[in-house]
């Protein structure tokens, strides 16, 4: 049975106010929805206490919780508008009244579809946490979605595949995100979910045993070294996950070694190097495995140290190592990061909400709110800055949502210039691409390419990690060929503007 009491057992640095203003907003929700039931049979309000645990678990603001507790009173029992604004505040009512309009967004046809999109990024815009309550909205929805009519399942799913999940993951909340892929993955494709379930069934059963043995050697291997405060756990690759890696790599699921991948915790970015050595110093790293993603952060803000490795068992493992608030910031994302974010903690120069904020300049505080987007504005991706300026132009429907599929959610990699700084591109992007992204005028001349010291064809592919040198010529400039050879919407605006 609901207790308001769960909700405050999963926040953190609450005020007596702040579990009072829950405490309404919970009994008010309690109360409008009374008569109101789900399409399982059971009360209505369930739904919104779960949604407003997760938000808790998120630690986001009592604002926010109350907001997740309220956010169907005005579609669905009809209260009244001025009625959350009397008794809960302008700030509430915002959040709900925004939540509400997202509400009326359906996945149903193309043009229907991208209108949707533009709506979703509008309210994310004006507020963020807006977008925070629709995702714990969607995840508790999805956990009950056997109880939605069969005609309106795939589609809600789908709509969760396509939008909701790429948001959570685009945030840094792989917590949402993993769950959101997995739960709409078996209704998308319910065929491919039921053979990646089997698959990943057999091989942990061959795996577990051999990795709790590895476990205690590498504690003891640990230990020796003096390394004592760490944790160690495992993690099973999401099945949505291993199902896209196994299509894109073409390989079977016996090539795959990170479905079951250990988990080193520390306390100190220089403990995650220590570790590594000790780690390299027993077992064989297998060649090419070896990701820096401490120094080289995903898009979304992802830190860890990962290796693959020979256990000498006839095992290949992963083993990723990180510290533990790098752990909370893979998990929770942005909620934990910028929202909350304390005074003395350091934000890594890819996090989310820094390309968040640059991609939707008009985002805001509501005025009377005491949180603060601070260290918003440094370290912003170059592919962020070129989205923004690609977008001020669009005005179809169509463009813009090939613009934000293509920018916005799909994979993407690092490159580098000889020098080492590091270019952030789309997955399937070309060296016309890498010019464009370091300046216009680079890629308007560009002439030749290199890729790792060798020349190459101006329609290669480039990979992750690869180094570029991009060689222009003062005659060169940009054809129709051109279009065809590159993948970001910056690189197509300046062909087309100069052809």
């Amino acid at each position: 049975m609901a207790n308001v009491k769960e909700i405050f057992n999963l926040m953190k640095k609450t005020s007596k106010k702040d579990l009072e203003f829950i405490d309404k907003a919970y009994n008010f929700a309690e109360n409008a929805h009374k008569n109101h039931k789900r399409a399982s049979g059971e009360p209505y309000f369930n739904h919104l206490f779960e949604t407003a645990k997760l938000l808790a678990e998120l630690n986001m603001d009592a604002v926010t919780v109350s907001a997740g507790l309220l956010h169907d009173s005005i579609e669905d029992v009809g209260v009244k508008e001025e009625d959350i604004k009397k008794i809960f505040g302008d700030e509430v009512f915002f959040l709900v009244n925004g939540v509400t309009k997202l509400g009326t967004i359906k996945y149903r046809d193309n043009k229907r579809h991208m209108e949707s999109m533009r709506k979703l990024f509008v309210a994310m815009s004006q507020d963020i946490r807006v977008l925070m309550i629709k995702l714990a909205d969607r995840l508790h929805n999805m956990r009950t979605l056997q109880y939605v009519k069969k005609e309106k399942q795939r589609r809600i799913a789908v709509e969760t595949l396509e939008i909701y999940a790429p948001l959570a993951y685009r945030l840094g909340i792989r917590k949402f995100s993993r769950d959101l892929e997995d739960l709409s993955f078996q209704y998308v494709y319910p065929l491919e979910y039921e053979e990646i379930k089997t698959l990943v069934k057999k091989q942990n059963k061959k795996t577990l045993h051999r990795l709790e043995k590895f476990i205690k050697s590498l504690r003891k291997a640990l230990a020796k070294e003096n390394i004592l405060n760490e944790r160690v756990d495992y993690r099973i690759k999401g099945l949505y996950s291993l199902y896209n890696k196994l299509k894109r790599k073409k390989r079977g699921i016996e090539d795959v070694h990170d479905i079951l991948a250990i988990r080193i915790y520390t306390e100190t970015v220089g403990d995650c190097y220590k570790i590594l050595g000790i780690v390299h110093g027993i077992w064989r790293p297998l060649h090419g495995r070896i990701k820096d993603y401490i120094a080289f952060p995903k898009t979304n803000g992802y830190q860890s140290l990962h290796t693959t490795i020979f256990t000498g068992d006839g095992s290949i493992i992963e083993v990723q190592i990180r510290t533990e608030k790098m752990h909370k910031n893979a998990e929770y994302g942005i909620a934990s990061h910028i929202l909350y974010k304390e005074e003395d903690e350091k934000v890594p120069q890819n996090y989310s909400v820094n390309w968040f904020k640059n991609l939707f300049p008009n985002i805001l505080n509501l005025s009377g709110t005491s949180q603060t987007y601070s260290a918003i504005n440094n370290g912003v991706p170059d592919w962020i800055k070129q989205l923004v300026d690609t977008q001020s132009g669009i005005t179809e429907n169509g463009e813009f949502l090939n613009t934000i599929k293509s920018d916005f959610f799909e994979e993407r990699i690092f490159a580098f210039t000889p020098k080492g700084d590091v270019v952030d591109l789309p997955r399937g992007s070309s060296p016309i691409d890498f010019a464009y992204a370091i300046h216009s005028q680079i890629g308007n001349h560009t002439g030749a390419a290199k890729i790792n010291g060798k020349m190459v064809s101006l329609s290669t592919k480039l990979k992750n990690g690869d180094i570029v040198e991009i060689i222009t010529k003062e005659s060169n400039h940009p054809t129709r060929k051109w279009l065809d050879m590159v993948k970001t919407s910056m690189a197509k605006k300046n062909i087309k503007s100069k052809i």
